[in-house]
């Protein structure tokens, strides 16, 4: 693979040191790197308009005859430097090009910011050893450095995620790397330039603020008070092993009435009740298809599509009713067998008193706990996967407009009905579900909450019901 590489692309961001890398490749010979080829407001370098031929407004039509060109030259290793916020028509393209080698440039964010703030406001953004420094101080801005944090954290785990599942591996340099010729020859090497001895960094440009960040930020006591909050050891990420669901478009249901509904349906919550409320506000129709779902929302401007959410612990309990009266009779005996739910034989399910039931319940909980953390073989059932994956699912072909609650179901699903113009909402359909007074001991409800954490935290939902 190491002599197999065509081309290059660096990926780094705004003062990364991408300008030195560049200039230390190009002093090689058949080795060029052209500058941000696919910066939406420059072609390569400032005040460039036109690249190997191909103008920006054609670049800007279609950006693949320009990749295309800078990364086909036989004889010679072309290459450019590829940011967050670039044209983003190529990025599939070029992590799909095993033949591009990906060279990975990090920098400490925040000396990354504070150099990319004091670049702006002196309009100095390279420095050489005949040129004097622009002296400022510049302002630290939460907001404005939490999303670049943000924006840079994301890119990079899709870069990992993209070399991960093409099987590629990429080179990784830090700021510091780049003055360091035993790393430079290594990523010569690593290039397939074995014919080089040694690569030393390009001298044309010296470090343009070496000093403390005490000296360059002004308000420096109010960012490392800001910067203390920040939890860089995830300390408070919930860990999650559910599997990812999939749109299941198949299950919407929708609804000609008024400009048109469309029902996102979340197993274990009041399906069939908000089912039979759509079908008294007018014809309804499920089973779709994507591209029958697509062209349904196109000639409905002005609908709305709809989740039902419900607690996390009656959705439990439903799921668990589910299991002892309408799921296979094989799952159950797994249950008994494997994973820890001493379920009765089914011919005594129907005689199961409260004591029996709240046990039984308290070992299903557990069970869930497990299962939505991939510590068990067993699928994740619809009935019981976190509202929080399903509604990720569908948002891989759709968001909806509104999530309804439960607990405030007519109010909601009436204000939906006027967004779409329907006049009778029939709310006469909507009947509050009845739940096992049992359900409200604090073990159950410290179980329920342990294995929806997700969807306690993402919706809101109180402890109790």
């Amino acid at each position: 693979m190491i002599h197999g590489f065509r081309s290059f692309v660096i990926f780094a961001e705004m003062r990364t040191g991408s300008n030195l890398l560049e200039a230390t490749l190009n002093r090689l010979k058949k080795v060029t790197c052209f500058g941000e080829a696919f910066n939406p407001y420059m072609m390569g370098w400032p005040d460039k308009d036109e690249m190997q031929g191909i103008t920006r407004e054609e670049r800007e039509a279609d950006p693949m005859p320009l990749l295309r060109k800078l990364t086909h030259k036989p004889g010679h290793l072309p290459g450019f430097r590829y940011f967050h916020d670039h044209d983003p028509r190529v990025f599939d393209a070029i992590m799909d090009d095993h033949a591009c080698a990906k060279i990975v440039l990090t920098r400490n964010p925040l000396d990354s910011y504070v150099s990319t703030r004091l670049a702006r406001e002196t309009n100095q953004w390279k420095l050489n050893e005949t040129e004097t420094a622009i002296p400022a101080q510049t302002t630290y801005d939460s907001a404005e450095f939490h999303r670049m944090l943000s924006d840079v954290e994301a890119f990079q785990r899709r870069i990992i995620h993209r070399l991960q599942i093409s099987g590629q591996s990429a080179f990784w340099l830090e700021y510091d790397d780049l003055r360091d010729p035993e790393v430079m020859t290594g990523l010569l090497h690593w290039l397939g330039r074995r014919d080089l001895d040694k690569v030393d960094a390009a001298r044309d440009q010296v470090p343009q603020n070496p000093r403390e960040l005490a000296d360059k930020v002004g308000n420096f006591d109010q960012m490392r008070t800001d910067l203390a909050k920040l939890d860089v050891f995830g300390l408070h990420r919930i860990p999650n092993f559910e599997p990812r669901r999939g749109p299941a478009v198949p299950s919407y249901i929708v609804c000609d009435a008024g400009a048109g509904l469309l029902h996102l349906p979340v197993q274990g919550g009041p399906v069939e009740m908000t089912h039979g409320w759509l079908r008294a506000l007018g014809p309804v129709t499920g089973e779709h298809t994507q591209n029958i779902l697509r062209q349904w929302k196109r000639d409905r401007p002005g609908h709305r599509s709809f989740a039902v959410l419900r607690h996390p612990l009656h959705r439990a309990w439903d799921a668990f009713l589910h299991l002892l009266t309408d799921a296979r009779p094989e799952l159950r005996q797994l249950m008994r067998d494997v994973h820890r739910v001493a379920l009765p034989e089914d011919a005594a399910l129907a005689e199961l008193g409260d004591d029996q039931s709240v046990a039984l319940f308290r070992d299903f909980l557990g069970f869930l706990r497990r299962n939505l953390n991939a510590q068990t073989t067993l699928p994740t059932h619809p009935h019981w996967a976190s509202q929080t994956e399903v509604l990720a699912g569908y948002s891989r072909f759709t968001q909806p407009d509104m999530l309804v609650r439960e607990s405030r179901l007519a109010e909601d699903l009436g204000f939906l009905c006027r967004q779409v113009a329907i006049d009778d909402a029939r709310l006469d359909r909507i009947a509050a579900e009845t739940w096992p007074a049992f359900l409200d001991e604090p073990d159950l409800v410290a179980a329920a909450k342990s294995a929806y954490l997700r969807d306690y935290i993402a919706f809101g939902f109180p402890d109790t019901p």
